[in-house]
């Protein structure tokens, strides 16, 4: 007769399948990632690719060069497949061709090569130049790029941000030999981890330390595939908070608002912007019917800083140039700092033109104090069923 298992080892066993099936689960994840994060670079190579050899062979075409090219495609290609195809993400599409040329990307990333490796490199290259760009062979060529394009493409943006040439190759080295995520690279560029190590006595033991992560640069599965240009690329919307607390607050004075009157229209909620490279989240975005503006409203769990009024001044600056129609007055910002003790409201009124504006603004916005007990109110209530 077998072995009787008492409900210790059933616990045991099952939290071993559990366990497994979490790390198959991971697995799978992280490939998928990985796998359209391959055909997305790819992608964005080819259409690089395409813009500059237009360019090179039409350079007589005014109406269809530079800038000009880029905003009427731009244009076009939003109206069809999304906002993933701005100025400036065709920009860098166009500069990441330039920066990793045909004969480049055929080249393995260790440096080594066999005999085998570099006829299968020459034929890599006579393929890809030899692409009709009529009627390309899209398996073909996907099929090529993808195995040599090893980071994401978010890594290849970092990079394309490093102006100098062997800073930019030390950093996708050191990525691809340590498996940097895209925010340890980011971490590691920011802090000049390449002049530091090359003024430094000991540069073994440098680039020793820059292999270990910390915990900010951690990317979860899940992280990777919500990356911002992933779900551009496929066209997915990204509507999520991290924090429940945080998540409820936002829902909770969505309605608040709305129920203020019919001044407040609701525009939308977690709406991503990207200034540079980096994305940032406007938690609540709505349109002050009687203002004539947008109001762009920033909720915080935690202390007020002044980091926080910097931020929101950034946002504002966007949201002018890029949200707010000509007919309309200049956009106005509502801090909310949710403290576990205390609640701050705070209107971010920089950028109006006058002090008139500036006067109306706060008679017709809701009082701040209002908020405030609300934000406290809200919390309280909050809390208690968490």
């Amino acid at each position: 007769m077998g072995k009787i298992k008492n409900k210790a080892d059933d616990q045991k066993d099952y939290k071993s399948l559990f366990s497994e099936i979490s790390i198959l689960l991971d697995s799978a994840r992280k490939f998928t990632a990985t796998s359209v994060n391959a055909i997305l670079t790819t992608s964005y190579w080819l259409v690089g690719k395409r813009i500059v050899e237009f360019e090179y062979h039409g350079m007589e075409r005014s109406e269809y060069y530079g800038d000009k090219l880029l905003e009427n495609l731009s244009s076009d290609l939003k109206k069809k497949y999304g906002k993933g195809f701005s100025r400036q993400n065709l920009q860098l599409m166009k500069q990441f061709y330039e920066l990793y040329p045909i004969q480049k990307i055929s080249q393995t990333p260790s440096g080594k090569s066999s005999k085998t490796t570099e006829i299968s490199q020459t034929l890599s290259v006579k393929s890809l130049a030899n692409v009709s760009n009529d009627k390309p062979d899209v398996k073909n060529v996907f099929e090529i790029l993808s195995k040599n394009f090893t980071l994401s493409w978010s890594q290849y943006v970092s990079l394309i941000t490093v102006k100098d040439t062997e800073a930019r190759i030390f950093y996708e080295k050191e990525t691809l030999r340590n498996g940097w995520s895209v925010r340890q690279l980011n971490r590691q560029i920011s802090s000049q981890f390449y002049e530091r190590s090359l003024l430094s006595k000991n540069k073994a033991a440098m680039l020793k330390k820059g292999e270990k992560a910390i915990k900010d640069d951690l990317v979860t599965p899940e992280e990777e595939i919500k990356d911002p240009y992933i779900l551009e690329f496929l066209g997915l919307k990204d509507e999520y908070s991290e924090n429940d607390l945080e998540e409820a607050l936002i829902t909770h004075l969505e309605n608040f608002l709305l129920e203020l009157g019919s001044d407040f229209a609701f525009i939308g909620r977690q709406k991503r912007l990207r200034i540079g490279t980096e994305w940032y989240r406007i938690d609540l975005l709505f349109f002050h019917r009687k203002l004539k503006c947008l109001v762009v409203i920033d909720l915080k769990v935690g202390k007020f800083t002044h980091a926080n009024a910097g931020q929101m001044h950034m946002y504002l600056n966007y949201a002018k140039d890029n949200w707010t129609n000509k007919d309309e007055n200049p956009p106005v910002g509502l801090i909310l700092c949710a403290q576990k003790d205390n609640a701050v409201a705070k209107y971010s009124l920089e950028g109006l033109p006058n002090k008139v504006l500036a006067a109306e603004y706060k008679l017709k916005l809701p009082d701040e104090k209002v908020l405030v007990d609300e934000l406290k109110r809200t919390q309280k209530t909050l809390l208690k069923g968490i």
